[in-house]
């Protein structure tokens, strides 16, 4: 009770009591008339018998006083632990000690606060929370005195548990974004343990209880607190849970639907100019602890069993079909969904929105099942029942009949389509419907936004989802495993997608496509990222990695079947032979030859290191050494291994040890021995990767010498964990090699190299025959040769370059230009490989030399050095035609990019005809090309017409390329309002303001404005994206990737440095960082150097002199242009005005495109 009820508790005061204080206060005391009564009238005060009564009364007042304190002290005390017996109470719950609930799941008022909680019971719960806080601390010492950390400040959890299954229930309220859940977890005692430790995090827990069974009492239960720390609930039980017994854990919460990108979250969109709300979740890799109390470790797997009740004008999804939906008449109902397997919490979903979809079947078998739909009658009698779906859907009535209307009980009318039986219940009858369906476990559908679907913008994503479960059930022999698989396409949401089990969701950009404005390039990115989470159905959801160490389990398989998929979808764009090296291979060796790099198979022992192991190492380097594996393995035997991994797994977790073990049995059922542990180990424990060196032994015939060394782009750059810079590095490398002469070369040969050197003989290697390692990239390492051998190869490439492989001429490109950054190669061998490239029709080569020179362009861009870099020839080098269509793409795009007149005019005539015309007659597959050209060219007009043509389509991939088109202008004070607008959620999304704030700091004239905007904006982005690792580091890398000058690289030095030692401030990984200060370093190091443009004059004088002694004069124009200008090559067609005929043994060239 609280002190003011005491207080008012408290006797009521009479008119003697008045009179009696009166006479006091006056000296006297007020005795009623009698016998002993004094005569009236004044005494003197000071006699000692006066004194003495005086004293007497005072001290005899204040000890009523002090009675009466205590007493409300009391009572107060009392009246807190009545409230303890409670569930309303504040905070941590406070359970009863019959372990019974009190109180139910509800709607929450507010941030977590009960409703209608008095200020006296606020009070009186903070006292309690600090007793409880004080009997934790004691808990806390006794397990330090135990030189022990209590189970819930462990960065695991205890083991003495095990879910078994849970059943979860939900109630969403769209109105004001808030749920509540009831989950009950069925849990396995493993040991004796008087603590239950599971994740929860973000939400307010109203009651709990821990039961033995239905028929056994309860588990009386001491308290629960929450420990941020490790994001865990804690119940401490007053006896311990006895090994090997199951155990019923209920708890009651609720929570927010939150505005941001993690856990259960809500976003929005506008149909027919109305925002209409949906909610999604996003559990990977640890948030479902923030959507309901769970052990959310992948190592837990469970069965779900799961409802959900919302308005009726809403749909929910998970990754089971619904089986039963009860409707109520308050226009709600409750759909609930079909047991899954055993799985991990990271991939369980739900959705609550109001989407249409289409839907398509596979091969798959058809089954027969009964469904019941249960609606309560309404209270006009007119019908009882509600139809569930409106047209065809999951399920298919087996003997469709016509609808007709019987009469119940009492005259009121139920629809029937089968078979009808009134149910009588305690509260109303009940309409009950079973109906015999069909079940087809190869049902796929796709849910989107109303127009979306309507205008098929899901059509291609759903046709091709088909085709590729049928594509991985025959590679793997293995079935999908759940009846059905959703895609759902979000507005928003923090990744490109993700993998949930039967129920994956995709941001709009990466899923919808109208072919009508959709370029091959972006139907190229959407096919891939459905391929890569088709993928993980069967790696990650069917069979899971133990732990977070070996993410690359999943995430490298899945990036490696990107390309095999998609091969499977488009035989003819060799993607894994080819596009697989320049987008995966040479872009991951760049990270990885950082001292800051990391292994494949990372520790990760806290929480805050789990989302690090998340990014390109683990998906790109996974997926190379995937691919090498495969290859030195062979593709027949590497699939038959990964069928048995898959059935020997399925339904349960695996590590890296597995895999191999398997794969190592695979082999050895075809007579060969290699221990793929032994191998694979070297490769996924240690950082980096080795480069080969292959040298000729002049001395002795057709012997050469092999080493190997780790690859390091900067040798004294001193790696961070002292354990990553020891120099005994060593791999087991399968080196695959090949001799070649003009005419003619070698089939493949293997060499295992396993010690820093050997000496090989190879048969046939004649003077004139030159040495290729490392055939078609299949490996995941560098090869560097002799400077002979690098002759012989250059010369093949300038007489007959198709000798030579079309995977084998690119990684020559990217090979020798790292060598040479890195130091290992003269910095004249890769310019003299690019001469041959004016005979090259094949794009992979272009792509690979253009992705070799980005670096250097943009760290050029805003230098003096920059006018040599670009300014020396632009001119036609490849006639048009004869170009496929990704190389013309290609060239278009540095034509426009480096300043080409003609390409410039093009473009600014095909904005012109479009805003003048209002038809968009610009191709497709060049329309982002024109659309940044056009804007960095034309003025302020145009920017107002491309964001007009922004806000007003509603096709997902125009909107992405109109977005980016936007961050091209050279208008500094349109870049500012662009970023300013990009805070707005309802003008950018969330996921899209990153790529505007990175393009923009990609674009020369707005680099500074981003990284400015970045460092004054960054306590808002931090907020938005922070526990979104992910997205923060792709932030943080984009706005630092391409500063070149001195003041801003010692001020991104300096912050990156000061947000090292405040990993707090900054939620970053830290090997983002180091790779970010690294890279720092490095350019710091080449802005700092003197004499640059000296340099490339020297560079440019030198190349002079050896084409006009080799080759006459009259192609030095084409030599230069080769050599210092790649990137600016363009390409036009034979009727362009460009005067450079290169494709003829004379060029000429006018005043104007000649170079300085």
């Amino acid at each position: 009770m609280a002190l003011e009820e005491k207080r008012e508790k408290r006797p009521p005061v009479t008119p003697m009591m008045i009179e009696e204080e009166a006479a006091l206060r006056n000296g006297s005391r007020a005795l009623p008339p009698g016998p002993w009564a004094e005569p009236a009238g004044p005494r003197p005060r000071t006699t000692e018998r006066h004194i003495a009564v005086h004293k007497r009364l005072v001290l005899g007042f204040a000890v009523s006083i002090l009675a009466l304190l205590a007493v409300t002290m009391i009572a107060v005390l009392l009246s807190v632990r009545f409230e303890e017996c409670g569930a309303a109470a504040d905070g941590p719950p406070r359970a009863g000690g019959n372990g019974s609930l009190s109180g139910a799941a509800r709607q929450p008022p507010g941030a977590g606060q009960p409703p209608g909680r008095p200020e006296e019971e606020a009070r009186g719960g903070e006292a309690a929370e600090d007793d409880e806080e004080e009997e934790e601390e004691d808990e806390e010492e006794e397990w330090q005195r135990r030189r022990e950390l209590p189970p819930w400040a462990r960065p695991r959890l205890p083991r003495h548990l095990r879910p078994l299954h849970y059943n979860l229930m939900l109630s969403a309220f769209m109105e004001n974004f808030t749920f509540s859940g009831e989950v009950n977890v069925q849990l396995e005692v493993r040991n004796a343990s008087r603590y239950i430790v599971l994740h929860a995090h973000r939400m307010h827990i109203e009651a709990v209880r821990v039961a033995e069974d239905k028929l056994a009492g309860g588990v009386r239960v001491a308290r629960t607190f929450f420990y941020p720390q490790t994001q865990v609930f804690v119940v401490v039980l007053n006896r311990s849970l006895e090994a090997q017994k199951s155990y019923n854990l209920k708890i009651i919460y609720n929570a927010l639907i939150e505005n941001e990108l993690l856990g259960f979250f809500r976003s929005s969109y506008v149909l027919h100019g109305e925002r209409r709300f949906l909610g999604v979740t996003q559990f990977s890799p640890t948030h479902a602890r923030k959507a309901f109390p769970c052990f959310d470790e992948p190592i837990y797997k469970a069965t779900f069993k799961i409802s959900i009740r919302h308005q009726a004008t809403y749909l929910s999804l998970s990754n089971m079909p619904v089986e039963t939906s009860v409707f109520e008449e308050d226009g709600w109902v409750t759909d609930h969904f079909s047991q899954t397997p055993l799985m991990s919490t990271y991939y369980l979903a739900w959705a609550v929105c109001n989407f249409t979809y289409r839907e398509t079947v596979t091969k798959s078998g058809v089954i027969a099942r009964k469904i019941t739909y249960i609606g309560i009658e309404r209270e006009d009698g007119e019908q009882c029942y509600r139809k569930r779906f409106e047209g065809p859907g999951l399920w298919e009535i087996e003997h469709r009949r016509a609808m007709r209307m019987v009469k119940g009980p009492e005259g009121k009318r139920c629809e029937e389509w089968l078979r009808f039986s009134l149910e009588e219940t305690e509260e109303r009858p009940q309409c009950v419907f079973s109906i015999l369906m069909r079940e087809n476990r190869g049902q796929v559908r796709l849910y989107a936004r109303p127009d979306a679907i309507r205008r098929g913008s899901g059509d291609y994503a759903l046709n091709i989802t088909r085709r590729l479960i049928e594509f991985y059930e025959d590679y793997f022999k293995v079935p999908y495993s759940l009846p059905k698989l959703d895609l759902l396409a979000v507005p928003k949401h923090p990744y490109a997608a993700m993998e949930n089990w039967g129920l994956s969701v995709f941001v709009e950009q990466r899923i919808l496509l109208d072919p009508s404005i959709s370029s091959i390039l972006y139907l190229l990115d959407v096919t891939m990222v459905i391929v890569h989470e088709l993928c993980h159905q069967w790696f990650g959801d069917l069979v899971t990695p133990v732990w977070w160490e070996d993410v690359w389990l999943k995430e490298g398989f899945a990036h490696y079947f990107e390309f095999v998929g998609t091969d499977y979808l488009y035989p003819g764009w060799n993607m894994e032979k080819q596009r697989f090296l320049t987008d995966v291979l040479h872009e991951v060796m760049l990270l990885d030859g950082l001292a800051s790099s990391h292994p494949v198979s990372q520790e990760v022992q806290q929480a805050s290191d789990i989302d690090r192991v998340f990014d390109w190492i683990a998906y790109k380097k996974g997926a190379a050494l995937i691919r090498m594996l495969a290859n030195f393995m062979g593709h027949s035997v590497f699939q038959m291994g990964l069928q048995d991994y898959l059935t020997i797994h399925k339904y349960g977790n695996a590590a890296r040890n597995d895999l191999w073990s398997t794969l190592s049995k695979a082999l050895k059922r075809v007579g060969k021995s290699v221990n793929i542990q032994e191998v694979m180990d070297q490769w996924t424990l240690q950082m980096g990767y080795p480069v080969i060196t292959i040298l000729g032994n002049e001395t002795t015939d057709n012997i050469i010498v092999i080493s190997q060394e780790r690859f390091v782009y900067d040798s004294d750059t001193k790696p961070k964990h002292p354990a990553h810079g020891d120099n005994s590095y060593l791999w087991q490398i399968p080196l695959t090699i090949a001799v070649g002469n003009t005419s003619h070369i070698s089939s493949e040969a293997i060499i295992w190299v396993s010690n820093k050197s050997e000496h090989h003989r190879i048969p046939a290697l004649e003077e004139a025959s030159w040495l290729l390692g490392n055939i078609n990239q299949t490996g995941y390492f560098r090869v560097n040769y002799d400077i002979r051998n690098w002759k012989l190869l250059i010369n093949q490439l300038t007489r007959n370059h198709e000798v030579i492989s079309v995977s084998n001429r690119a990684g020559l490109i990217d090979d020798a230009f790292n060598l040479a950054r890195a130091g290992y190669l003269p910095q004249n061998i890769p310019l003299e490989i690019m001469r041959y490239l004016s005979e090259e029709k094949d794009f992979l080569p272009w792509h690979a030399a253009s992705r070799a020179l980005y670096p250097l362009d943009k760290l050029l861009d805003r230098t003096e050095s920059y006018n040599i870099f670009n300014h020396i020839c632009k001119c036609s080098l490849i006639a048009f035609f004869d170009l496929d269509r990704e190389l013309r793409r290609e060239v278009i795009m540095l034509a426009c990019s480096f300043g080409n007149k003609h390409c410039h005019q093009q473009a600014a005539t095909l904005i012109s005809d479009w805003i003048s015309s209002n038809r968009n007659r610009i191709p497709l597959n060049v329309r982002d090309i024109v659309y940044c050209t056009g804007v960095s060219l034309m003025d302020e007009d145009v920017w107002e017409f491309i964001w007009m043509k922004f806000h007003s389509t509603t096709a997902v991939s125009e909107k992405k390329i109109l977005l980016e088109a936007l961050t091209c202008s050279d208008d500094r004070n349109l870049l500012n309002r662009l970023l300013n607008l990009s805070l707005n959620s309802e003008v950018v999304l969330d996921q899209d303001a990153i790529d505007v704030i990175i393009h923009v700091a990609r674009n020369p004239h707005g680099r500074d404005l981003a990284w400015k905007f970045f460092r004054e904006k960054w306590k808002i982005l931090n907020a938005r994206y922070g526990e979104a690792l992910f997205m923060n580091s792709k932030l943080v890398s984009g706005v630092t990737e391409f500063l070149n000058t001195e003041g801003e690289l010692r001020e991104a030095y300096e912050r990156a440095e000061f947000y090292y030692f405040l990993p707090m401030y900054i939620k970053l990984a830290a090997s983002d960082r180091e790779a970010i200060l690294e890279k720092l370093v490095q350019t710091m190091r080449f802005s700092k150097m003197k004499g640059l443009r000296e340099m490339h004059h020297v560079n440019l004088l030198y190349k002079l002199e050896q084409t006009k002694s080799k080759q006459g004069s009259d192609v030095v124009v084409i030599q230069l242009s080769l050599i210092l200008t790649l990137k600016q090559k363009v390409y036009t067609s034979p009727n362009s005005l460009c005067p450079c005929k290169v494709l003829s043994k004379t060029t000429q060239c006018n005043k104007d495109t000649t170079g300085p």
